[in-house]
């Protein structure tokens, strides 16, 4: 067992905040090592120390940053290391060797060098942006080794590649010793060839994919240009078809609780089922007795075994509309981990009892075996709640469903005591023929209290993961959602003035403020305007073992144990509640797997939930393209989502799709970007458009290779010279400017100006 992290000795304490800023300040250029090597902190007290750091450099305790460095360069090679959710580069000075992290480079698009990988050095001039610097390339000094996914036009000479990629506007030339089989027309994978020069960029085929404009082919697209593993390796495969179903055993016996699972109608894995009755204890009148059991995968997915290096390598399952991309080999996955009804079924399940108010009382886990009664789908439950109840859930409404909702009541209303973050924005599913691939709909995903339900029981259960490991002094893969950087915050309460909506200020913010915000903006017309910009201005959730806490949640402990099936960080949770917790069988966290070796595990699986989210959106774009294809010219009501330098991004209200109406379309004018308000300001006519305005648009045209949409604004849509724009105040024009609105102090936006990068940062 991993001890608990050791207490220093009383001549040597943990150093206080004061302590810190009085080193700090006779060594001004020190950073976390020196700091840890003068207060003798070592082991895990080296994340108590982080988080203090962090703590501090958010109270504003910390100057300017722990860093203290001096600028960079106006002028420095900067090479490209990582990407963020979106897929922008981030890159650092080359031959960083100070002991703090570096800053943060954000690469400009100014035309000059094209795309920018992983890997890319560049010399470029640097502008600060707060603490972080935008780079404006001046020329590539060298490149990795890049791989392109684009369709293959074939020539006499050998032929073209036009990447998949929106971001990438260049065309890759093949030539003819380099095209081996591919055919115009095929969706291809290749390698770009190191050449010196400014001139075309050569690459050469590596992978057919298939004939592009076959929707299947979309996903394909996405796959294959994140690196995301495709096929399973044949080691994990062989262990996975060798695996037995588990017996009995030491385990408890769960089969004669009617547990169900609750899930989409397309869902193919079951790895959460649930069961809930009114507590029998005489001093908890009204409270309730809870079960959440989670399919076993620790026994199946044994550490350092083929199918535990598959299943970390790739992270988690991948969702597409045509297909899954699972963590685990399918004989798993759909069978063996899947709770199937009727089926015996190794599993870790939670026992939680709660009162009236949803307030937890007491929980335990078990592992055991259990017998799924019934799987359901939401749809099914709800109408059994609503009064249509059918065959399968008529016998189970009083004893099973009615049971679930009543404690669902009391866990709303302890979520609604502790104020957490609401931000109801809509979702769009893409309903494809299974067999052909052909987009069969779009439309908005439905918002049951079945689906609430899960939610809230998932919820409890991952709470109830997370103390436990605590409690049992173990090492624990946390999911943390830091509060807003104080950067983004500003951002909005600019934002919030020009709507004349108030954002407390001069305390530490709580979800519930936020909260008390959208309900201030509810049935308005910016309603979700503000909605998108409070979420804008939200960290990013992640893996961690430091625990900060989850701000959107208002929940002081909380980590993944409800999906082991398809997220390698509940399977981690997994073995560390069956080493922590002395639990029967095989599969617990191995000794020498410490905070520091989870820590790395907790980047590389945050790593690959953002690649995930980023494909599963690219997929959802060609496909929306796809179904948008052969409508141009047609007229579309939309929302203004996005506004940039160089054009308006847009939300056309029937499929959700994202298009751009570029600056150099809008009517003839000179633009500002009012950073503040969001908004593209006439210069001659006064005219703005404004975020969370309403628009009528064209398409003008949908490419389904990239999924990129182009818009053009209807003759006659927009505001008029002095006309107020939907969601703002009325007031009456300062000097003939528009109201809400200063003289915009920002660059501006050039007509038919190459696009810069758009950074986007969701939770």
């Amino acid at each position: 067992m991993i001890p608990h992290p050791p207490k220093k000795k009383t001549a040597a304490p943990f150093p206080t905040r004061e302590q810190v800023i009085e080193f700090l300040k006779e060594n001004p250029d020190a950073g976390r090592r020196q700091i840890a090597r003068a207060f003798n902190i070592t082991g895990d007290e080296r994340i108590q120390l982080k988080i203090l750091l962090k703590q501090m450099d958010r109270d504003g305790q910390i100057e300017g940053g722990l860093s203290r460095t001096e600028p960079l360069a106006a002028v420095a090679v900067i090479q490209v290391r990582s990407l963020t959710l979106d897929g922008e580069p981030i890159a650092e000075p080359v031959g960083w060797s100070r002991n703090e992290p570096p800053p943060k480079i954000f690469i400009a698009d100014n035309g000059k060098i094209g795309a920018v990988g992983l890997g890319d050095r560049l010399l470029a001039k640097l502008e600060r942006e707060g603490r972080d610097y935008l780079a404006f390339p001046i020329r590539r000094l060298t490149f990795s080794p890049q791989t392109v996914v684009g369709v293959f036009e074939k020539t006499p000479t050998g032929g073209f590649i036009k990447p998949a990629d929106k971001r990438d506007r260049e065309e890759y030339r093949v030539a003819r010793a380099d095209v081996g089989d591919a055919r115009s027309g095929e969706l291809v994978k290749a390698e770009l060839i190191p050449q010196r020069g400014t001139g075309e960029k050569r690459v050469q085929i590596t992978e057919r994919l298939g004939i592009f404009g076959e929707p299947r082919t979309f996903s394909l697209a996405a796959i294959a240009a994140a690196d995301i593993p495709l096929d399973q390796p044949e080691g994990a495969q062989k262990e996975a078809e060798a695996a037995k179903p588990e017996t009995l055993g030491d385990r408890a016996d769960l089969r004669a609780i009617p547990l169900v699972t609750i899930d989409g109608s397309d869902a193919r894995d079951f790895d959460d089922a649930v069961f809930a009755e009114a507590d029998t204890d005489p001093d908890n009148k009204g409270g309730w007795h809870l079960l959440v059991a989670i399919a076993d995968v620790s026994h199946y997915v044994l550490p350092g075994s083929a199918l535990d290096i598959s299943a970390r390598d790739r992270g988690n399952s991948v969702y597409f509309p045509d297909r899954v991309v699972p963590m685990l080999p399918e004989a798993l996955s759909n069978d063996l981990c899947s709770l199937r009804p009727n089926e015996d079924r190794a599993c870790l399940a939670v026992h939680i009892w709660i009162d009236a108010k949803g307030r937890k009382l007491s929980h335990r886990f078990v592992r055991g075996l259990m017998r799924s009664t019934a799987r359901l789908t939401y749809e099914q439950v709800q109408a059994a709640m609503d009064g249509h109840a059918e065959d399968l859930t008529a016998p189970l409404l009083e004893p099973v469903i009615q049971p679930l909702y009543g404690a669902f009541k009391a866990l709303l209303a302890a979520r609604n005591e502790r104020g957490t973050l609401d931000l109801d924005l809509p979702e769009r599913v893409v309903s494809v023929d299974q067999e052909t691939g052909a987009v069969l709909s779009i439309s908005p995903r439905a918002r049951l209290d079945s689906h609430k339900l899960i939610e809230e029981f998932m919820v409890l259960a991952n709470v109830c993961a997370a103390e436990s490991l605590e409690q049992a002094q173990q090492p624990c893969v946390y999911r943390i959602h830091d509060q807003p950087s104080m950067e983004k915050l500003t951002a909005l309460r600019d934002f919030l003035k020009t709507l004349e909506l108030p954002l407390a200020k001069g305390q530490v913010l709580m979800p519930k403020h936020f909260s008390a915000l959208l309900d201030k903006a509810a049935n308005t017309p910016y309603t979700q305007m503000v909605s998108q910009m409070v979420l804008r201005s939200q960290a990013q959730a992640c893996y961690s073992v430091e625990n900060i806490g989850h701000f959107g949640l208002a929940l002081r402990r909380y980590a993944h144990f409800t999906s082991p099936i398809r997220r390698y960080a509940d399977l981690m949770v997994h073995r560390a509640l069956i080493r922590g917790l002395h639990l029967p069988g095989q599969g617990a966290l191995p000794e020498g797997q410490d905070a520091e070796a989870l820590e790395k595990i907790c980047d590389h699986i945050t790593m690959t939930e953002r690649r995930a989210a980023a494909a599963e959106r690219e997929v959802q774009d060609r496909y929306t393209a796809a179904y948008l294809a052969g409508r141009q010219g047609e007229i579309f009501p939309g929302r203004i989502t996005g506004v940039t330098r160089f054009g308006l991004f847009v939300q056309l209200q029937e499929t959700g799709a994202d298009g751009l109406i570029p600056i150099r379309t809008l009517p003839s004018d000179f633009y500002h970007h009012d950073e503040k308000a969001h908004a593209l300001v006439g210069d001659r006519t006064h005219r703005i458009f404004r975020l969370g305005e309403t628009l009528s648009v064209q398409l003008v045209d949908a490419d389904l290779v990239t999924g990129g949409v182009v818009l053009a604004l209807v003759e006659g849509e927009g505001p008029a010279e002095g006309q107020t724009v939907p969601g703002s105040p009325a007031r009456k024009p300062a000097r003939g400017r528009p109201p809400g609105l200063k003289p915009a102090a920002a660059r501006p936006a050039r007509r038919g100006g190459a696009p810069e990068t758009r950074k986007k940062r969701r939770t």
